[in-house]
Order: C-alpha cells, then sequence, then structure tokens
C-alpha cells in the first residue's frame, strides 16, 4: 500500500470511530482544562462560511456540530472527543456584523483567547466559503495566527456551489498565493464540500496525522 493510501486509510480509521461532546465554553473562564493531552484541532471560520457542515462531514453525525442558516448562531466555543485521539473544536463564526455589538466582542475575545493560550493546540483548520476568497476578518486571524505560532491550514468550503473547476483552481492558487506572507499557514489547501464529500477522505488524512505527532 503506497503512502498516501496508508494516511487515507489511517484518516479513515480514526473518523470511523463515534465523537462524542465534551464541553462547551461561552466565556473565558469556562474554557475547558482536560485531565489528557490529546491534541486539538480548532475550526474557526467567518459566519455562515460552513464550518460546522464541515465538521459533522468529517465526522459523518450530521447533528454533532450545531448548524444554521442564520449567521451568528455558534455563539460557544464546543470541543468534541474524536476516538480517544482527537479533540475536535467548533469556534464561534466571527465576521457577523449584525449581531449585537456586545455579543460580537464577547465571541471576538472569547476566540482569540483560547487561539494565543492553549497549549493543546495543533491546529486551526481556517474555513473559507469558496465563493467568498479571503476577506480582511480572514487576513486578521491569519495574522494573530502567525504571532502565536499557532500552525493553520486553509480549508475551502462548499466547493459544490461553483459550477467551474476553473474557478476552483483559481480560488486555491489565491490562498497559496499569501504562503510566503504567513509562516504558520500549511502549505496544503484543501478543497471540501459537505454535500458530496469531496476532500473529506484527504483532510481526515491530515488530522490523522496530527493526532500522531
Amino acid at each position: 500500500m503506497r503512502d498516501d493510501e496508508l494516511d487515507l486509510e489511517a484518516g479513515r480509521r480514526l473518523f470511523a470511530r463515534p465523537a462524542r461532546f465534551l464541553a462547551a465554553a461561552g466565556t473565558q473562564a469556562e474554557l475547558p482544562q482536560f485531565t489528557h493531552d490529546h491534541p486539538e484541532i480548532a475550526f474557526a471560520g467567518r459566519s455562515n462560511c460552513g464550518k460546522s457542515s464541515l465538521v459533522n462531514g468529517l465526522v459523518g453525525q450530521h447533528m454533532l456540530a450545531r448548524t444554521s442558516n442564520t449567521p451568528g448562531r455558534t455563539q460557544h466555543i464546543v470541543f468534541f472527543d474524536q476516538g480517544g485521539e482527537l479533540v475536535l473544536v467548533d469556534m464561534p463564526g466571527y465576521g457577523y456584523a449584525k449581531a449585537p455589538k456586545d455579543a460580537v466582542r464577547r465571541w471576538t475575545e472569547l476566540t482569540y483567547a483560547y487561539l494565543r493560550g492553549r497549549p493543546t493546540l495543533r491546529r486551526v483548520c481556517l474555513s473559507l466559503d469558496i465563493r467568498r476568497g479571503v476577506r480582511d476578518n480572514d487576513r486578521a486571524v491569519m495574522h494573530a495566527l502567525d504571532q502565536a505560532a499557532v500552525p493553520y491550514q486553509v480549508v475551502l468550503t462548499k466547493a459544490d456551489k461553483l459550477r467551474q473547476e476553473s474557478a476552483v483552481t483559481a480560488a486555491v492558487r489565491e490562498v497559496e498565493a499569501l504562503q510566503p506572507k504567513h509562516i504558520a499557514l500549511h502549505p496544503v489547501v484543501r478543497v471540501t464540500s459537505a454535500q458530496t464529500g469531496r476532500g473529506m477522505a484527504e483532510l481526515r488524512a491530515d488530522l490523522a496525522d496530527v493526532a500522531r505527532q
């Protein structure tokens, strides 16, 4: 079996195990301190970018992470155990200006506190709607992760919404062009669709590799 096939099989095995809820935090004081030291993979992204759908697609449990057509509904950082080897972390969406200002400020402070101060955080999957490109809010998060030396990987979501594969290629190249400016940015960009399953096996393999490190 080739190395890439072994990686895909490792990802399949890990995510074939059921995921389970561990904890939720709405404030910095509520951030849990686990007795284990399993690596954490956080999923961040703009409100309504398909982040929670991505988490659900990865684990094969459609209702694990809460999804909504209304931006700003995810108001807590939610922790899930994945196979006793990883902790998946679904974060509040950022960049939704119509939410109450106090809520936006609280979510933003909570998000940055977690991203900058979590020793078990091994990677952030930065979810970007493939149709929208990289926006100012995304660049701000990328800059913060660079400063905190937290590795992050861009995951382009909702690929099924683009009819032309050339548009997919252009979106990937836009992200790849940012690589020289962002020291913590993972070089591999994943293109995914929670609807069709595109890219899920490859992303599972990436995260299984993190679990082995």
